[in-house]
């Protein structure tokens, strides 16, 4: 069986000026990096702001689980099924960070034979955007201690910098440490520590940014900071955001390469799906619907997660009208989240994937609350018997949606024809009737409790000491009536992991809650959410290695 990197080499790409060239772009819109990879100017949306929208289709999935789901992949197969059928699709997906590529994780370019290519280069350095989030973050970082060197007029605490730094790469040595050690000339000792780059609050801002000075005015807003009498600092006050934007003025252009059937592709922005909302940038998704009749785009994790931010936060930020949205689920993950054990997935089972489909049930159910039909993709795996996969057809069927089998993995375009075919009936079907669950002018309890009642099922939400004392503290700055972005466990829809399925009678505890004032919107933690992830045992490192012909090994 052939590697994903070795389907992705095998490839027979297109010049990525012919692929523009079919989008009707021109030379003028386009900075090429390289034969397969350009950066499209945001002067196209500009010109084509009033012409019509293509549909959006959104991309999401169950709770994940060691089983796999294949969202992603899901995702790209669904774009190129779409343009099997004849007509004009485009897929929008995030780009892959370097930390899970050489952790445990892997790369998001998708797999088998429904992948985004040049591969190696999406999971790698791309265009640089990554790069460039990273040196913009620090850059705050570097003249917030340098303004406390230099006399620190504005009398910032060094107890109560809010600001870390960032590195695209999971290192867990650097999660706390202390800078300004070494004498007078070496700056301010204080604590500090690193996030991951798609932590970066940079890079959330990029993602949901209409242009370089909507990103500009967002990155002076952002919370760095208190002083010693309890007063706020900004960006604005250490007057970085300017460099910021120069720094940003490459990054924030969207990026077109294609998939391994030639079907364009907005690869762009990468935030964290817990303490941001996980989507691509705004930019590459509407420039997308100016270009193509279908674009398929998708939101990370779960639905409980990434649909719900999608929704709440993205698609109300940018007056988005979704269409459709395709739950990806699989068989052997509901299986899982049925109480089967992993070893024991490939084994039939039809008591535990009818106990487990609760999950898919309530991601169905949660999707309409947000007036928008869902479809089920199953994605095939060799083990399912015809019985459970009747099962599971006859199971959504009463929950009130449609359950198509992809084979994208392994067939591509082909392998999701049924299900191209399913979207575009729903597309057609009416025109979208898409709303927010709440009204941002709630206060901030009260959008919490939304989510956590309508989304998770909640019996309620617990707060803290400290987070009631926070929440006084966001009113007082007058941000109270942004968005919330709850970051919880992945794996469940309680923010307990090991509560699996559709579980019931339980309180959610709030334990922190932060204030991303540039992006724009309130992060809900629920228990401890890691920022910078560290290495296994054995990473994914330790195993890729580069020839001296240029082939590639252990890159998935």
């Amino acid at each position: 069986m052939k590697t994903d990197v070795q389907i992705a080499q095998e490839a027979k790409m297109v010049p990525i000026l012919e692929v523009a060239e079919k989008l009707g772009l021109e030379k003028k819109d386009l900075e090429q990096y390289g034969e397969y990879k350009v950066k499209v100017s945001l002067d196209v949306l500009a010109r084509k702001k009033d012409e019509k929208d293509g549909k959006l289709i959104l991309v999401t999935a169950i709770n994940p689980t060691p089983a796999g789901e294949g969202k992603t992949t899901v995702n790209i197969g669904l774009s190129m099924g779409l343009n099997k059928i004849g007509k004009n699709a485009i897929t929008t997906i995030r780009e892959p960070s370097l930390g899970p590529s050489f952790g445990v994780k892997g790369g998001a370019a998708g797999g088998g034979y429904a992948q985004v290519v040049p591969m190696e280069d999406i999971n790698l350095h791309f265009t640089g955007d990554f790069h460039a989030i990273t040196t913009a973050h620090n850059l705050i970082s570097a003249l917030l201690d340098n303004h406390m060197q230099q006399g620190n007029k504005l009398g910032i605490d060094p107890r109560r910098v809010l600001w870390k730094r960032v590195l695209d790469m999971n290192d867990r040595a650097l999660r706390n440490i202390v800078v300004g050690l070494g004498g007078k000339p070496n700056g301010v000792p204080r604590q500090d520590g690193f996030d991951i780059t798609v932590a970066s609050e940079i890079m959330a801002i990029l993602c949901l940014a209409a242009n370089l000075e909507d990103l500009k005015e967002r990155v002076a807003n952002i919370l760095i900071a208190y002083t010693y009498d309890n007063k706020p600092v900004y960006v604005k006050d250490i007057e970085g955001q300017g460099a910021v934007a120069l720094i940003m003025k490459d990054a924030i252009r969207p990026n077109l390469v294609q998939t391994l059937e030639n079907t364009p592709a907005f690869i762009h922005g990468g935030p964290f799906a817990n303490i941001a909302h996980g989507c691509n940038s705004v930019l590459a998704t509407k420039t997308a619907l100016k270009l193509g009749d279908y674009v398929v785009t998708e939101a990370g994790f779960g639905a409980d997660l990434g649909a719900e931010k999608f929704f709440n936060i993205k698609s109300r930020v940018a007056e988005l009208k979704p269409n459709v949205v395709v739950i990806v689920g699989t068989v052997r993950a509901l299986k899982h989240h049925g109480g089967v054990a992993k070893d024991q997935l490939g084994e039939e089972n039809i008591e535990a994937l009818t106990e487990g489909f609760a999950n898919l049930r309530q991601h169905i159910e949660n999707v309409n609350k947000f007036g928008l039909p869902a479809v089920v993709a199953v994605n095939r795996f060799p083990t399912d018997t015809e019985k459970e996969l009747e099962t599971l057809m006859k199971l959504t069927e009463e929950a009130g949606s449609t359950a198509i089998l992809t084979e994208v993995w392994g067939k591509g375009g082909d392998g999701a024809i049924e299900l191209a075919e399913k979207v575009v009936e729903l597309c057609e079907a009416s025109e979208s009737e898409f709303k927010v669950l709440y009204d941002t002018e709630l206060s901030i309890k009260e959008k919490i409790e939304t989510v956590a009642r309508e989304v998770y099922r909640a019996d309620g939400v617990e707060f803290t000491k400290s987070v009631e004392k926070k929440i006084k503290d966001i009113e007082a700055l007058g941000s109270a009536n942004l968005p919330i972005c709850m970051a919880k466990t992945q794996y469940s829809f309680s923010d307990d992991p090991t509560l699996l399925g559709a579980p019931e009678g339980f309180k959610i505890t709030i334990s922190d809650i932060k204030l991303s004032n540039g992006a724009g919107f309130i992060v809900v933690l629920t228990g401890e959410i890691m920022t910078m992830p560290g290495l296994p045992r054995v990473p994914a490192a330790n195993n890729i290695d580069i020839k001296e012909d240029g082939e590639i090994i252990g890159l998935f």
